[in-house]
Order: structure tokens, then sequence, then C-alpha cells
């Protein structure tokens, strides 16, 4: 039997060495110079490779679906931002079959930061050409949507509809739509089940995370952890326009958690239910109509890590 397992387990190894990487680049957020960059790591590693560029919005999901179609082992690596990650976890076919790497090149790269990916190139592509994956969490919505950061309804879809309204900007057109909403959104009536209980709100947001931040920094899920086997649940029930502003100061300082009309916890699964039809957003991909019921899959989706990280 030992010996079964050093041959299964050497094979596994060769397979490895042989994989071809398959980079699936966003075009708009990255240059030819940092695809030079991150494919000469993976040949100085002695790893294959293949570029994929995106062409428009939705075709990294497509390219991810060809790729993982044959239901063979395959590597991707995704060269972008949160957004063409969540294209990609959405089209992979088959996740026991498939490893998945980020090189941080996108506008906020929230998922990064939660899993401690650096933004330097090279170095972000050194941790999938020499580390094996390792199995973290994703949420999984019940209409099959899937969710590697973070979903949630309320004033974090407003506020992204108003960045996305704003025409460049960067990381800071987040910040002030931010605060735009804070003092333009209105509060609505919603119903939560999670773990057995059921609660009634009326409130400015809610959302679950399965990395720290959305968007580019703000730290609405300060304790989540992206392999503990839990989402964490954010709550903000409606707060007057005074307590609004010590609210921000303690939403940019990742202390949240303090505030008296936010309720925060660990769950496996939770489903909100409105009086109106709403959008969620995921990943800063906002879908109209649709309900934010969703669960934790625990362990689902292997992953190239940095040593160490959460």
């Amino acid at each position: 039997m030992r010996s079964i397992n050093f041959v299964a387990a050497r094979d596994a190894q060769v397979g490895f060495l042989r994989m071809i990487f398959n980079i699936i680049v966003n075009s708009a957020r990255t240059g030819e110079r940092q695809i030079k960059a991150a494919v000469e790591v993976f040949e100085s590693a002695g790893k294959k490779t293949a570029v994929h560029r995106t062409q428009n919005r939705g075709h990294a999901k497509k390219i991810a679906e060809e790729l993982t179609s044959c239901n063979e082992e395959c590597a991707i690596v995704v060269m972008g931002g949160d957004g063409t990650l969540h294209e990609v976890i959405n089209g992979i076919k088959n996740f026991e079959k498939c490893s998945l790497g980020l090189i941080p090149s996108g506008t906020g790269n929230d998922f990064a930061e939660a899993a401690g990916i650096p933004k330097d190139i090279k170095k972000a592509a050194q941790i999938i050409a020499f580390r094996a994956p390792e199995n973290i969490d994703y949420i999984e919505l019940s209409n099959g949507l899937k969710s590697i950061n973070a979903v949630g309804m309320g004033i974090d879809v407003d506020v992204l509809k108003h960045a996305y309204a704003k025409k460049g900007g960067g990381k800071g057109k987040y910040l002030s739509s931010l605060i735009y909403c804070l003092a333009h959104f209105k509060s609505y009536n919603f119903t939560v089940e999670y773990d057995g209980r059921q609660e009634e709100h009326y409130g400015l947001i809610a959302a679950l995370g399965n990395g720290r931040q959305i968007g580019g920094g703000i730290k609405t899920f300060p304790d989540a952890k992206i392999a503990d086997g839990y989402m964490d649940i954010l709550i903000v029930d409606y707060i007057s326009r005074i307590k609004t502003i010590f609210a921000f100061l303690k939403l940019m300082r990742g202390r949240i958690n303090a505030i008296k009309e936010v309720k925060a916890a660990k769950v496996k699964s939770a489903k909100f239910t409105t009086d109106v039809p709403c959008s969620i957003q995921a990943e800063g991909e906002i879908y109209d109509g649709m309900q934010l019921d969703a669960h934790i899959v625990e362990g689902g989706l292997r992953f190239y890590l940095p040593p160490h990280a959460d």
C-alpha cells in the first residue's frame, strides 16, 4: 500500500510539473510589459504557459468554460482584478479538476488583499510558479452564482452604480461614491434567515463576505478568513445622518463591528427576503432582480497562496 501511495504522489507531482498554466488576462487593465514579466517567471521555473487575452466583458468566463470543459486537470491564472476573477470562477466547469491563481492587475484587488497576494507582478507569479495550491472557501448562491470575495445588497450596490457612472478616478471614485450614497441612501425592510434564526431589519446594507473588504479597501468584513469554513454576515440597520459620519470613520479603520447598529457574525448560510425587488453585487458585478440566498462551500477551491496566508 505504501508503494502505491508513493507512485500516486510521484505521478501527481509529475503532472503538476507538466501542467500548462493558462493565463487569462484582462486586456483592458493589463499591459504587455506586465504580461511578459509574469510569463518570464513561469519560464524561469520551467513551467509552460498559454496566454488568453479577454476581448470584452464576459469573455474571461467563456475562456474558463472552454479550458475546463474537457474534465482534465487544469491550472488557470487570472491576471486582472476582482471582476475578472469573478468571471473566471463562474466559468470553471469542475472545481475538483482546476487550480486557480491570481496576479493582481485590477483597480480594487480586494480579494488579493484577503489572500495576502502581493501587487508586484513577479512576486505574485512566483507564488503560483513555485508553490502547490491550497483549499479555500467560496460563496455559492441558490441559483449557482459563485462569489469568492463578497456578495451583498443595499448601499454597496448603489455605491458601485454611482462609481461606475463616473469616468476614471481609480480607487478614489469608490470612496467618493460611498460618501455620496451614505448621505442619500434610503433604508428598506428585509428578513434574514441564517443558521436556524430569523430576524427583521430596516437596513442600509446586507452583505456576506469571504474576503475582508470591498470597493478597493472598504473594510466591511475585518474578521473574515478565506479558509475558515464560514461566511461573515454584515447587516447595518438605519443610522441617522449625524451617526453616519462616525460610522464612516469606523468603517475606514476596519472597526465597523463596533457600531451599535451593525450586526456581524460568522455563518454557514443566509437568505435575505425583501419587500421589493432589488439588485445584488458580487465582486463588483451587479445583478438585477436576484435574491441574496447563499451558503459557504468549505474548501471547495484549490488556490495558490503565499506562505502563512489566512
